[in-house]
């Protein structure tokens, strides 16, 4: 089912910045030496001020708790999909539709990522036509890892099929790429990328790390650049509005200990060198920020 917040709606006059919380990046949180309980992630999430969860279809025996959870605290949910072909975002697609329960979206990791060229288009076009019969959103992510790793190639898909509804996620590319300082060219591509944006996951790389602290007041010399790629990501999806949902989606995506860096991971310590809730609310408030601006240019 699709969520009534961001469905489409005719008053087009206000469009919306949805900020959700990544559930996966709850993992690990907590305070006096305890992890939140499922109901602290909660509270947390929404007394923070987010919109909403990204995370997974409930299992069959949480689902009646999530629901709980979800109204309780006026949360929406996205969820996450991981196909290799065309039927396993059918059988994702349908199992969304069982669902007892209201999901925004759907981000998709891709995880073809040995598959190039027509095989690519081919498989990316068969997805993007599965969403449209399903009358459901689905995203593709711009990810290592998955079909979309290759910036290059990437932008050559998204020219083949005439666009593609992208949830932007530039971390992966700047360090895959190692783009300590981002060329002309590469500013080139990235653009044509932003503007089939429809989703956005905010995280600061630095191109030697795909997750980096951004200090406590979003110092870190990186953020300006991403700001400015949200930024005009959201300024393109205002442009286009009228052929996608009425709420822009930006999930502010840390990861636990494997992708946030810690003290020191080879003694088997899983300190982590900054606050990821307090990054995760900083960068939420900066995607709001660059919302504000957007809607002013």
């Amino acid at each position: 089912m699709l969520n009534s917040r961001t469905s489409t709606r005719t008053d087009w006059e206000k469009p919306t910045l949805a900020v959700h919380m990544s559930w996966w990046g709850m993992s690990g949180l907590g305070e006096g030496g305890r992890e939140w309980t499922l109901e602290e992630r909660f509270g947390k999430i929404a007394e923070a001020g987010f919109d909403g969860i990204d995370g997974f279809i409930p299992a069959p025996e949480e689902e009646a708790e999530w629901r709980r959870l979800l109204a309780k605290y006026d949360l929406a949910l996205s969820v996450n999909a991981y196909p290799k072909t065309a039927a396993d975002l059918e059988r994702f697609l349908q199992q969304v539709r069982a669902y007892d329960g209201d999901v925004s979206f759907i981000n998709a990791q891709v995880m073809a990522p040995f598959l190039i060229d027509e095989p690519a288009v081919s498989l990316l076009g068969e997805l993007k036509r599965l969403a449209e019969k399903h009358a459901l959103p689905v995203h593709i992510e711009t990810h290592r890892g998955t079909i979309t790793q290759d910036l290059i190639r990437t932008v050559g898909y998204v020219r083949r099929l005439g666009g593609l509804p992208l949830t932007i996620d530039f971390s992966h590319y700047v360090v895959a790429g190692e783009l300590h300082t981002i060329s002309d060219e590469a500013e080139e591509l990235l653009g044509e990328l932003l503007v089939h944006t429809a989703g956005i996951h905010a995280r600061v790389s630095n191109g030697e790390q795909v997750q980096v602290s951004i200090g406590d007041e979003g110092e870190h010399p990186m953020v300006p650049r991403y700001k400015r790629w949200w930024k005009d990501g959201m300024k393109h999806w205002l442009q286009t509005r009228n052929k996608q949902a009425a709420a822009l989606t930006a999930v502010c995506e840390l990861g636990p200990a494997g992708y946030a860096i810690t003290i020191d991971e080879y003694a088997g310590r899983t300190q982590e060198i900054s606050d990821r809730w307090q990054q995760s609310l900083l960068l939420k408030d900066i995607l709001r920020q660059a919302w504000s601006e957007a809607l002013s240019e």
